[in-house]
C-alpha cells in the first residue's frame, strides 16, 4: 500500500526550497502561498514569514468581498493534459513579486516572493514562481501514489534554469518557436568563461549571441572562415579572443554555436549579449539587463548599492522634495562611482541650515554637484582619504574631512575607522547622514549614530503546525 503524503508537508516542502533559492539568488528572502485546492475549498494562507502582512486590504477585497476568483474560473476538470497550467495575473503588490495559476489538481495558488529594489529583473524570478506552481499541482496530484520528494531539490537549485525561462519566452516573442538559439549552451560558456583567467587577469569585453539569420545584418569587421570557428564550449580559446575587444567598442558575435567574428556598431535587436567586467559580469536580452554573473553562478543583483534607506530619511526631512530628490541623485552618483572603481569612501551628507564645521579642506567656493564637471571633480576627490561634505543644496564645501566623536553603543571593530568614525560622529550631528563605502561591503547609512541600513537578522520558522489558516482567521488573527 503507497504511503500517504499529507499535502501539507509538499506546499512546506516547496516553500522552504523557494525561500533557499531565493536567498541565494536575490539575497535574504520569504516566500509565501495563496491557495484552493477545490472550487468550494476556502482560500487557505501559508506565509511563515509574515511577507503577506500590510496587504491584508488588497487581499481581503479580491479573495472574501468578491468571489470572482472562483465563480468566474474555468473548470479545471476539463482540462485536457495533466501538466496544463492556467496561468493567473500578476496582483501587483506593492514590494511583491507573484505569480498564480490553476490545474486539474489545485484549483487556485498564487505565490509571492519578496521585489528587491536592486534587481536586474523580475522575470527569472517569475518564472521560478511559475515552475513552482507546476511542481505542487504535480505534487498534489501524484502524492497518493508516487512521490519521490524531488520538488525541493529542484527549486533550490533552479537558478540558471529560471533565467533560461525568461529568456527563451523572450525568443519566442520576437522570433517564434523556430528560434536556433539554445540558450542552455550559452549560459554555461558565458559562465565557463567569466570563471577562466587569462595570465592572471579576469575576462572584460562583450560577447553576443544573434539567431543565424541575423548575421548578414552584422557590421563585421572580422568574420572567422567557417571550418576554423572556435566552439563556445571551447571556454580557453574564446576567453583569449575576448582581449581582441576589451576596453573597446568592438564586440564577439555568435550564432550560440560558434564565435563568427568580430564586430563594431549597432546591434541587431534580438540577441542575448554577456558583458565581461573582470569578476563579474551581466546577461542583457534585447538591452535589458536580466541577471548578473559571478563566482559560476547567476544573480538577481545589478550590484548597485541600496540606497532605499536614504532616499526615505531624505524624503522625511525637511528638504524641499525637489532638493530630497537631487541630493539623492548626487549622492547615488558618487556611491555607485567608487563601488565600480573599488573604492571606500566616505559622504557626510549636511542637511542643517547652516553647514557644520568639519575639519578637512575647505573650498573658497562650494561646488555645485549639479553641474557634471564638478561632480566628476567630486567623484574623483572621494579617493583620497576622509569625507566629502556635501550641503543641503547639493554643494560640495569640504573633501578630506575628518570625522570624530565620542565612543557610542553600537560600534563594529570589525568594520574599521571609517564605520566606526561615522558612527560616532552622526551620533553628535544629528543634521547629518552618513554614507560609508567599503569596497568588500554592501553601503552603510548612517543616522544619530545607528546604521539605518543594517539587516535585522531573522530565522526561519518553517514548522509542519498542520493546515494552513484559511485567509479570514489570518486576517483576523493579525
Amino acid at each position: 500500500m503507497p504511503v500517504k503524503t499529507s499535502k501539507n508537508h509538499l506546499i512546506f516542502n516547496i516553500l522552504e526550497a523557494l525561500r533557499e533559492g531565493f536567498t541565494h539568488f536575490s539575497g535574504p528572502s520569504r516566500v509565501a502561498v495563496l491557495y484552493a485546492e477545490k472550487r468550494d475549498d476556502p482560500m487557505r494562507v501559508c506565509d511563515p514569514e509574515d511577507l503577506l502582512r500590510g496587504h491584508e486590504p488588497k487581499l481581503k477585497e479580491l479573495y472574501l468581498d468578491s468571489d470572482a476568483w472562483r465563480t468566474q474560473a474555468p473548470d479545471t476538470r476539463e482540462m485536457k493534459r495533466f501538466g496544463q497550467i492556467y496561468a493567473l495575473p500578476n496582483l501587483h503588490l506593492s514590494g511583491l513579486i507573484s505569480f498564480g495559476g490553476r490545474s486539474r489538481s489545485v484549483f487556485y495558488q498564487m505565490w509571492f516572493t519578496e521585489h528587491h529594489p536592486d534587481m536586474c529583473s523580475v522575470l527569472p524570478t517569475e518564472r521560478w514562481l511559475e515552475h513552482a506552481a507546476y511542481l505542487l499541482s504535480h505534487d498534489f496530484a501524484t502524492a497518493q501514489t508516487f512521490y519521490t520528494d524531488s520538488s525541493r531539490y529542484v527549486l533550490r537549485e533552479y537558478a540558471t534554469h529560471a533565467v533560461h525561462d525568461a529568456i527563451l519566452d523572450g525568443l519566442n516573442l520576437k522570433v517564434g518557436w523556430d528560434s536556433r538559439l539554445r540558450i542552455y549552451p550559452i549560459l554555461d560558456a558565458v559562465l565557463e568563461i567569466s570563471k577562466t583567467p587569462e595570465e592572471g587577469a579576469w575576462p572584460r569585453g562583450k560577447l553576443v549571441f544573434v539567431e543565424e539569420t541575423s548575421l548578414k545584418d552584422i557590421p563585421f569587421m572580422v568574420v572567422f572562415p567557417e571550418w576554423e570557428r572556435p566552439s563556445i564550449s571551447n571556454a580557453k580559446h574564446i576567453r583569449k579572443i575576448l582581449l581582441a575587444v576589451e576596453h573597446s567598442e568592438r564586440w564577439l558575435v555568435s550564432e550560440g554555436r560558434t564565435l563568427v567574428g568580430i564586430g563594431r556598431g549597432p546591434l541587431p535587436e534580438c540577441r542575448v549579449s554577456a558583458e565581461f567586467l573582470g569578476s563579474y559580469g551581466f546577461l542583457r536580452f534585447n538591452g535589458q539587463p536580466m541577471c548578473s554573473f559571478s563566482e559560476g553562478r547567476f544573480y538577481s543583483s545589478n550590484r548597485r548599492a541600496k540606497l532605499v534607506q536614504l532616499e526615505e530619511t531624505l524624503l522625511t526631512s525637511e528638504l524641499a522634495p525637489s532638493m530630497a530628490h537631487t541630493l539623492f541623485q548626487v549622492s547615488a552618483a558618487i556611491v555607485h562611482s567608487a563601488q565600480e572603481r573599488k573604492h571606500g569612501c566616505t559622504l557626510v551628507l549636511d542637511l542643517g541650515p547652516t553647514p557644520l564645521s568639519i575639519s578637512g579642506h575647505l573650498l573658497e567656493t562650494a561646488l555645485d554637484l549639479q553641474d557634471p564637471a564638478n561632480l566628476d571633480l567630486a567623484k574623483s576627490l572621494s579617493k583620497m582619504d576622509g569625507a566629502l561634505h556635501i550641503g543641503a543644496d547639493a554643494r560640495l564645501y569640504r573633501f578630506a574631512c575628518l570625522l570624530d566623536g565620542r565612543s557610542v553603543a553600537g560600534e563594529d571593530r570589525s568594520r574599521g575607522a571609517r564605520y566606526n568614525s561615522a558612527l560616532r560622529f552622526s551620533a553628535e550631528h544629528d543634521q547629518a547622514i552618513i554614507l560609508v563605502v567599503s569596497s568588500d561591503r554592501p553601503v552603510s547609512v548612517i543616522h544619530g549614530g545607528v546604521e539605518l541600513s543594517a539587516m535585522c537578522p531573522w530565522t526561519p520558522t518553517f514548522t509542519l503546525s498542520g493546515v494552513p489558516p484559511t485567509l479570514s482567521d489570518w486576517i483576523s488573527l493579525g
